[in-house]
């Protein structure tokens, strides 16, 4: 899929880690696909194995189309909801063309908040 990172999300507030364009929004509101001002594709994938939950939990805020800026809200999240149905909550962050570029790093080992970086995409 990508290269990128993982987070252990502290509330079910799911933010734009970018500027730029919502891709796709998933049926099952599970995930959702950025794309950057820049051309960077970004995809976060809100737990492990959510689609089977079938959108149930989460409220989408943002559609297919949209633009949006860092720290739009995109979706919220019932994680203790979810929690209770057995899904883990770790939430993959994927550059899905890591590809196109020469490298991405992930910040690791630290707690980082919305608006601060998560990945760097060097060139």
């Amino acid at each position: 899929m990508g290269k990128g990172a993982a987070i252990i999300p502290s509330d079910g507030r799911v933010v734009a880690p970018v500027n730029g364009t919502v891709e796709t929004v998933f049926d099952t509101l599970h995930a959702i696909g950025l794309k950057s001002e820049e051309g960077v594709e970004i995809l976060i994938h809100i737990g492990l194995d959510t689609v089977k939950l079938g959108g149930k939990h989460f409220k989408a805020h943002v559609k297919s189309g949209d633009h949006v800026t860092v720290g739009t809200l995109l979706v919220e999240a019932n994680l203790e909801k979810i929690k209770e149905e057995g899904y883990d909550v770790i939430t993959p962050v994927i550059v899905s063309n890591s590809f196109d570029y020469g490298d991405v790093l992930a910040v690791t080992g630290q707690d980082v908040k919305a608006g601060d970086d998560l990945l760097k995409v060097v060139k």
